[in-house]
């Protein structure tokens, strides 16, 4: 899973695609004492009473506010339906995650309607863009927003509850194929900013490109995320979160979870599925079970950490 061999397409395609069967109703996963293990898949009444309580946050994904194509005609709605979903929560989050491309075209009118309705939630949000936020001629709505108090184009970290939060700007010049890329002055912020820290601290890294390879051919991966990950590996826990691929999709590599989230706005194919990502029409019925939220529960006192997937519907 963390790259792909050309001569053994079959193999490497099937095992990505077992990847794919960890998407449900919700997954949760457990960190204790830095090792994670799936509890496997279970319903959204469940995962809420197994996730509680503790700190708990949400990541949400690729609203994509603005789109309005076969796909889905209304991605402002199902954004507003996933924010319902949230306020509908028996515990309030800590606050929330999005992890990039927060409009379509970049428009003002777009990062407008975004946040009237990610507000609804009044939680603190914490942002990463993804690189259809940062398409406006003079790439500057993003920075005007969600800009203030970061470094270079937009990275940052905070602290809470005990965790470490670090967001990655990996959209601002992508590499062939469009795999994203962290690019040295920040690898250096990276490393400067992890120093020091107790190796117990659980350490959640995240940025919209995947910061492990899942596609290469489609741009799914950042091109030095690798130099990334070496930071943490003496960390007892981390967790990647990211968005782009508009899917569920986990794999653990030694102390460190991956886990990308849906969107709240259109599917994406698997990867090698289709001839190229892009949006995917699915049938009406079926499209609120390919969007959806993730949250994230860690127990300061039990090392837990867990992460479960809900869709908009199913």
């Amino acid at each position: 899973m963390s790259g792909h061999d050309h001569g053994n397409d079959g193999v490497n395609r099937r095992k990505v695609l077992e990847c794919m069967t960890w998407a449900g109703t919700g997954v949760l996963w457990t960190v204790t004492g830095g090792v994670p293990r799936s509890l496997g898949i279970i319903d959204s009444a469940q995962a809420a009473t197994a996730a509680a309580p503790g700190m708990t946050f949400l990541q949400i994904s690729d609203s994509h506010v603005g789109f309005d194509k076969p796909a889905n005609p209304n991605a402002l709605g199902t954004l507003e339906e996933a924010v319902n979903k949230i306020n509908a929560m028996p515990v309030k989050p800590s606050f929330m995650i999005h992890t990039g491309d927060i409009t379509h075209l970049s428009k003002a009118a777009e990062f407008d309607n975004a946040e009237r309705i990610i507000s609804q939630t009044k939680l603190d949000v914490h942002y990463v863009p993804g690189e259809h936020d940062f398409i406006d001629e003079e790439v500057k709505l993003y920075r005007e927003r969600y800009g203030r108090g970061t470094k270079g184009h937009g990275w940052y970290s905070f602290d809470a509850g005990g965790v470490h939060f670090i967001g990655l700007v990996n959209v601002v010049d992508l590499k062939a194929g469009g795999l994203g890329n962290l690019g040295a002055e920040q690898l250096a912020w990276l490393e400067d900013d992890l120093r020091g820290k107790s190796k117990s601290t659980p350490i959640v890294l995240f940025a919209h490109i995947p910061l492990w390879t899942v596609y290469p051919e489609w741009g799914w991966g950042t091109e030095d995320g690798g130099r990334a990950l070496e930071y943490v590996k003496g960390f007892g826990s981390v967790t990647v979160l990211n968005g782009h691929i508009h899917q569920v999709m986990q794999k653990v590599e030694g102390n460190v979870t991956f886990h990308t989230a849906r969107s709240t706005a259109f599917p994406q194919p698997a990867p090698g599925a289709a001839p190229s990502p892009g949006p995917m029409k699915v049938e009406d019925a079926r499209l609120r079970s390919m969007l959806g939220v993730a949250s994230v529960n860690f127990k300061q006192n039990e090392q837990l950490l867990a992460i479960i997937d809900t869709p908009l519907q199913g």
